[in-house]
């Protein structure tokens, strides 16, 4: 690692444009799922992201195929076609096992450990490993002594191991592993203790005014039997007032009803007295009186004493913490989960949101005041998260969340004017009306067959599929896998036959009408080979599926179900989706200067940020530079 002297040296001396002259910070604010038709019905509302598009440009930004967060970011942090990052969805699967996971990362435990009693002491460490493959821009950057500071990039946990200064974004997990579970405790009568989609509902008795709340906590990984923890809150409500104490290891607090807790830090035995996890959480006392209904957040990785690798270096988490206060770590913050599922209301969930927005808001404007040159890049989810509750139904609540958004965005131009912002997203917006069981639809054209016709419904993982006889199957919110021979692990397609199957599927696709209005449901279906270059092409889904506006992948298509229908209304809370075809929801990209291109691309951005600073794009990048 350089010495401070040396990266104070490579600062002053190295942080050079291509032309010899000092660089200017460039500043770059991701802006996820910003949408360019909503922008466009709100410029007057807008003033900030207005002034952007009348001194520098705005422009539409081509997105990747598929429209997926983690697809599109990481073609902007590597340059790469998905071909070549290898990220595809949210969600892909093993060919030869067909189990399904995250497309981010995973959690390698370790391979030597040591009995003892009921303890297993690791003798090497445990390893995060991420997925998406490639050099990102921030990697070279710093080959050439250029700093780079990165608050929150998607897809990028563990973070790059690089000289840069960075805190990882969407793909951070909780304290247990998900990407967010909330516990609600609640002593309304009939409720029986369950977990639902992003959640657990907890049953809890009072005694008088006195409750034990007892929060699950992350599995004891040192123990044999890898018993979970478990974190006690216990409350006390006033006899008279609308108010409760609280009471976490030892420290105590009190809450009004509808009032939002502060973080509250705790530690969880693993080996007691010699190692400890670490963690955080938000209360809500959402009722307390006649009933008590507690919201508390997914137990979050604690900044300070971060249990996983969530920052580079190591300490930056802690000294961001020490900065702004503790923050949200996990990679989704906001709570859609808790709202769907009827645990906060929408203004509950709009609360929620705007303490995250508030923390990122709080780091952005601390790190532009500390990092001085090269690039720095922050990401926001709040308008991606809101659109998916809003779109459609709430415009002028949507409004807001662009409002506020819009706001540090001026606050940003006005403090630094000379460096050069950028405002980017990775995808627009759509409705999300109807949704398709792609499976279902498979099995009735003769593509897929169950092992029983009638083993149809929402169990996951292509339990009953009878893999002899089926040729393609869905996983993930847009592709479709052909049951390769030599690929899959009972695979029948023959190589040779693979794309006269693609282009029979591809062409149903496309002809497929919704039965209740006639309507096209796919704009468009993509051949891997046609859209994908690179070394990671061969994992990819061989068809992905491009939505019409209106239309998405169920959730149940999603995780390898064959329901007993296609088509079905979407009612959930989540009423706006992107993951359609590309060219329905390309992002936007503003400036305060000037384009020389007409037509921009995600890759684009990666090439320009390198140009800036001198910088030849690495292997495989087709990006132009856009100044």
């Amino acid at each position: 690692m350089r010495s401070p002297s040396i990266w104070i040296s490579l600062l002053l001396l190295t942080g050079c444009g291509h032309d010899g002259t000092p660089a200017k910070r460039t500043i770059v604010l991701g802006i996820d799922a910003m949408d360019p038709g909503f922008l466009e019905r709100h410029w007057m509302e807008l003033p900030n992201l207005r002034r952007l598009r009348d001194t520098g440009g705005f422009q539409r930004l081509a997105t990747t195929v598929p429209p997926q967060s983690p697809v599109a970011w990481s073609t902007f942090a590597t340059g790469l076609n998905p071909g070549g990052h290898g990220v595809f969805d949210f969600i892909h699967r093993n060919p030869a096992t067909l189990t399904l996971f995250s497309s981010m990362a995973e959690t390698e435990p370790s391979r030597w450990t040591f009995p003892i009693g009921p303890y297993r002491i690791p003798l090497s460490s445990g390893h995060v490993r991420r997925f998406r493959r490639g050099v990102t821009f921030w990697e070279l950057l710093d080959a050439q002594g250029i700093p780079a500071t990165l608050l929150r990039m998607p897809n990028n946990f563990p973070p790059v191991e690089s000289e840069s200064h960075s805190l990882s974004g969407m793909g951070t997990p909780d304290m247990l592993g998900t990407f967010g579970t909330f516990t609600f405790f609640t002593s309304e009568s009939g409720q029986s203790k369950r977990a639902v989609p992003g959640g657990r509902i907890v049953p809890v008795t009072l005694d008088g005014d006195r409750a034990e709340l007892v929060l699950e906590g992350p599995e004891n990984t040192l123990r044999k039997d890898r018993r979970r923890t478990q974190i006690a809150v216990t409350v006390w409500r006033d006899t008279e007032q609308p108010a409760a104490v609280f009471e976490a290891q030892g420290r105590r607090f009190l809450l009004c009803e509808g009032e939002w807790s502060e973080w509250i830090r705790v530690s969880v035995p693993l080996l007691p007295p010699f190692q400890n996890a670490h963690t955080m959480f938000r209360l809500y006392a959402k009722q307390l009186r006649p009933a008590l209904k507690i919201y508390v957040s997914p137990l979050n990785i604690d900044p300070f004493s971060p249990d996983l690798p969530i920052s580079t270096p190591p300490s930056y988490s802690a000294g961001l913490a020490a900065a702004v206060g503790p923050y949200y770590t996990q990679g989704i913050a906001e709570d859609t989960s808790a709202l769907r599922e009827g645990v906060l209301t929408l203004d509950e969930y709009g609360q929620q949101a705007g303490l995250v927005a508030r923390e990122q808001f709080a780091l952005l404007h601390h790190v532009l005041r500390r990092a001085a040159r090269g690039v720095v890049f922050f990401h926001f989810l709040g308008i991606d998260q809101d659109s998916h509750i809003l779109w459609g139904r709430h415009e002028a609540a949507l409004l807001e969340t662009y409002k506020k958004t819009d706001l540090e965005i001026g606050r940003v131009a006005r403090a630094y004017p000379d460096d050069t912002l950028i405002v980017m997203s990775d995808h627009g917006f759509s409705e999300f009306r109807r949704a398709v069981h792609l499976n279902r639809w498979l099995m009735l054209e003769g593509f897929l067959t169950l092992d029983l016709p009638f083993n149809t419904g929402d169990e996951e993982g292509l339990v009953h599929v009878d893999w002899a006889a089926t040729q393609a199957y869905s996983i993930g919110l847009n592709g479709i896998y052909v049951n390769l021979a030599g690929r899959e692990r009972n695979g029948i397609v023959k190589p040779s036959e693979r794309d006269a199957l693609v282009d029979r599927i591809v062409q149903r696709l496309k002809a497929l009408r919704d039965p209740e209005t006639g309507g096209t449901v796919v704009a468009e279906a993509y051949r891997a080979r046609d859209v994908y270059r690179g070394e990671a092409s061969a994992t990819a889904p061989d068809i992905v599926v491009g939505w019409n506006t209106g239309y998405r992948s169920s959730w149940q298509t999603a995780l390898g179900a064959v329901p007993s229908v296609v088509f079905e209304d979407n009612k959930d809370e989540w009423r706006g989706d992107h993951c359609i075809a590309a060219h329905l929801v390309p992002g936007v990209f503003l400036s305060n200067r000037k384009t020389r291109r007409r037509e921009l691309r995600l890759e684009d951005i990666t090439v320009t940020l390198l140009n800036e600073y001198g910088v030849k794009p690495g292997a495989g990048m087709t990006g132009r530079p856009v100044f």
